[in-house]
């Protein structure tokens, strides 16, 4: 096996590997015997075996990293083809490229733009996008370009190949809905797959659809939840990556609801972006492994 660098490594570059496949024995001592002979040094690892698959997240350290993840991808290739693994490897320095979509709620933006100013999220926010305009004036103090498309029901498709196009101009490499209130395209979901992250405001399956608050105030729950997951063909039923719930009482109205309800969604859809970004979150079928950490 060819060795990319000497064995004896200095503080390196950190590099992100996930792994899935079919439980078997040998899978971690050869991707430890691997890191090991290209000269890397193994940081953190993760594994769980779900039924009959196993998975696994390492970080390691290599030196010039990101001049050489080509060739260790290719050397690394040889090891995953017997273990029939998908698999992914990334440096960590690389910053996902993400567009932010919103329609006329301000918490989920307000709250992401004041993380990803105070460096939480490792990422490069290009744009925010809105069928409103009523947001602009939030954004423009980051210096990040807002684009404002209408939708109407007529006008959907047409509102989304624009979409597409800033998108595409961009490189957008992760799309965050936060609270963006219209139907996206399939088309549009399909070029995203496991790239498109909502957030639900209802702890899902309850409540799926529109106005959640209101029909768990008229069900009488007692616990109010968000979910950040992500974006299918099907609304609201795609791979859940986050959730959380607050308890409520008969005491509280609607308006009590959706103000408990607003501070649950902040905190999931932030968890979901930041597990995203640090490429923590493997989706399998329609459910995600979801590796421990922040």
């Amino acid at each position: 096996m060819k060795q990319l660098i000497p064995h004896q490594v200095k503080k390196g570059e950190v590099g992100r590997l996930l792994v899935s496949c079919v439980d078997q024995p040998g899978i971690t001592m050869g991707i430890s015997r691997f890191l090991n002979e290209q000269g890397a040094n193994l940081s953190n690892s993760e594994q769980y075996v779900v039924g009959d698959h196993f998975f696994l997240r390492v970080e390691f350290r290599f030196d010039d990293l990101s001049e050489n993840i080509e060739e260790l991808r290719k050397e690394f290739a040889r090891i995953a083809e017997p273990f029939e693994m998908e698999w992914r490897m990334i440096p960590a320095s690389r910053k996902h490229r993400m567009a932010i979509f919103v329609s006329k709620a301000d918490h989920c933006l307000e709250d992401l733009l004041w993380r990803w100013r105070n460096k939480e999220l490792d990422a490069e926010i290009t744009m925010v996008v809105s069928n409103h305009l009523d947001l602009k004036p939030l954004v423009e103090p980051y210096g990040i370009p807002y684009y404002h498309i209408p939708v109407t029901k007529e006008t959907r498709e047409e509102a989304a190949r624009k979409q597409a196009e800033l998108l595409q101009a961009e490189k957008i490499d992760t799309i965050v809905l936060a609270r963006y209130m219209q139907i996206i395209p399939n088309w549009m979901v399909k070029e995203y797959k496991n790239r498109m992250i909502n957030i639900h405001h209802s702890f899902l399956p309850a409540f799926e659809g529109a106005k959640p608050y209101h029909r768990a105030y008229d069900r009488g729950v007692k616990l109010v939840g968000a979910t950040a997951h992500y974006v299918t063909s099907e609304l609201d039923k795609g791979p859940i990556i986050e959730q959380d719930v607050q308890r409520i009482s008969h005491l509280d109205t609607v308006r009590d609801i959706v103000r408990i309800g607003k501070d649950t969604e902040r905190l999931v859809l932030a968890r979901a972006v930041r597990w995203h970004l640090n490429d923590r979150v493997w989706v399998t079928g329609n459910k995600t492994i979801v590796f421990s950490g922040t």
